[in-house]
């Protein structure tokens, strides 16, 4: 008599059942790994440019040595003179190009346009806008101010009225 155990075929049972999970499971590992195989392109760091080098900036400010007051004649007519201050700015790097300026209508015949400039304020160029303006007197030009290249530096000459 052929007699199995029960047992042994439960067992055998739940092995056939299994095969197909097993085979399932083994396929989506083999696939996993090799997935992880796959070429990518490399990986190339790219970093920023360095900073430019840092400006220079000298600003010296001198005085002339002119009295405090000129006595003229009668000592109760003293008539006090300013102390001009003249500052002077260097600076290695040059400036932009002027702005084109849109010109508004001149208040009066005797106002003088004065045109926009670069200046250097808060270790930057800073563009001062062009504006009317009455001169001193009738027969005062304005000398615009301006950038001098002395070698590797640029040098601000103010303007003034001459």
């Amino acid at each position: 008599m052929n007699q199995s155990n029960p047992r042994l075929q439960s067992v055998s049972a739940s092995a056939r059942s299994a095969r197909p999970i097993t085979s399932l499971l083994v396929c989506c590992g083999a696939l996993a790994l090799l997935a992880g195989c796959a070429s990518e392109p490399e990986s190339h760091v790219v970093s920023a440019p360095p900073p430019p080098a840092p400006t220079r900036t000298i600003v010296t400010t001198t005085t002339t040595a002119t009295p405090a007051a000129i006595v003229v004649g009668n000592s109760a007519y003293a008539t006090s003179t300013a102390v001009p201050v003249v500052n002077t700015i260097v600076v290695t790097q040059a400036p932009p190009a002027l702005q084109q300026e849109v010109v508004l209508a001149q208040p009066t015949s005797q106002h003088v346009w004065i045109p926009g400039f670069w200046t250097w304020r808060n270790e930057r160029y800073e563009w001062m806008a062009g504006h009317w303006e009455l001169p001193p007197s009738s027969n005062s030009v304005w000398v615009a101010p301006r950038w001098e290249q002395h070698g590797n530096s640029y040098k601000f000459f103010e303007g003034y009225w001459n």
